[in-house]
């Protein structure tokens, strides 16, 4: 089927100047010059609508990325990007351009389909306030609040303990906790009502400068563990049977990632554009790593947001 392309006159403009390096290259075989010509012009359409660039010489790194994220998205295959890739290599390397392309090792993707998160990982709605029934039921407020990061703000274990009154002061007053993740990449992800609202009980319930989560006579790791195992003990009998991977605190990053994915395009931010802003929320830097968190969008989303 043929995709209609939006900005007609842009591609035109870009075809034309393929069209000048196309007639004067010699190099490869007919079958070969044919395949890279026609990967360019795919290349040029989604330019044209994704970018509104003028000239195929201002073709940078980032276009790369942004391109294989999106030839991934329709399901092309790993040796069809590779391919496509070359030839728009290679029609670059004949333009006076100032940009120098990454190579596929430099580009901060994995190029491989297989590589992709494929299970989904999330916790359905009915799982998740049960999970909170339980917690409720043992006075565990704690327990509560981190399940709220997990699921609304997507932290990570480690970091939902590391919160201190100071920082969730903060976060009251600015609705939106400023963390600090993986390789000490600091990140600001909102919070929302049921957030604010167990973070404010946490709060009244700890000494000033000390961790929210963390009672004043335990290590941190023992904490955690504890959580963890309370997840463990109760997940037999609240999980959905039809969930082939065990309910996990990690799972609800998952749930985040692709409730929030979803939230973004149903309010009109383009496929792209929402895939960048849940990595940017996960801390992430790099398009491989977020398709795993959003494998239950890939494949069907059992969750009903």
């Amino acid at each position: 089927m043929r995709v209609k392309i939006k900005q007609r006159g842009i591609y035109e403009t870009l075809v034309s100047q393929l069209d000048r390096i196309a007639r004067h290259n010699r190099q490869g075989s007919f079958h070969t010059k044919r395949r890279y010509y026609e990967a360019e012009k795919r290349f040029c359409a989604y330019l044209a609508d994704g970018y509104r660039l003028q000239k195929l010489s201002n073709v940078s790194g980032k276009h790369l990325v942004s391109y294989v994220i999106h030839m991934q998205d329709t399901g092309k295959s790993a040796s069809t990007i590779k391919t496509d890739l070359a030839a728009i290599r290679f029609f670059h390397d004949k333009m006076d351009s100032k940009y120098l392309l990454p190579t596929n090792s430099e580009l901060g993707i994995i190029l491989e389909r297989r590589r992709f998160g494929q299970d989904d990982r999330t916790w359905s709605t009915e799982e998740f306030n049960h999970m909170l029934g339980r917690a409720l039921a043992e006075d565990r407020y704690d327990y509560i609040l981190a399940l709220y990061l997990a699921r609304y703000a997507g932290l990570r274990i480690h970091e939902c303990f590391r919160i201190d009154t100071a920082i969730a002061e903060d976060a009251l007053r600015e609705n939106a906790i400023t963390i600090k993740g993986k390789g000490g990449k600091i990140r600001t992800v909102p919070i929302n009502e049921q957030i604010a609202i167990a973070m404010k009980k946490q709060l009244a319930n700890t000494t000033r400068g000390h961790k929210l989560l963390v009672p004043d006579d335990m290590p941190t790791d023992r904490a955690i563990n504890r959580l963890q195992f309370f997840i463990m003990a109760n997940r037999g009998t609240i999980q959905n049977p039809n969930q082939s991977h065990p309910l996990t605190f990690h799972g609800l990053r998952h749930t985040y990632a692709a409730e929030k994915y979803q939230e973004l395009v149903n309010g009109g931010m383009s496929d792209l554009d929402a895939h960048f802003e849940v990595s940017r929320l996960l801390g992430h830097e790099r398009a491989d790593v977020t398709n795993i968190y959003l494998a239950s969008i890939k494949g069907g989303n059992r969750n009903e947001v």
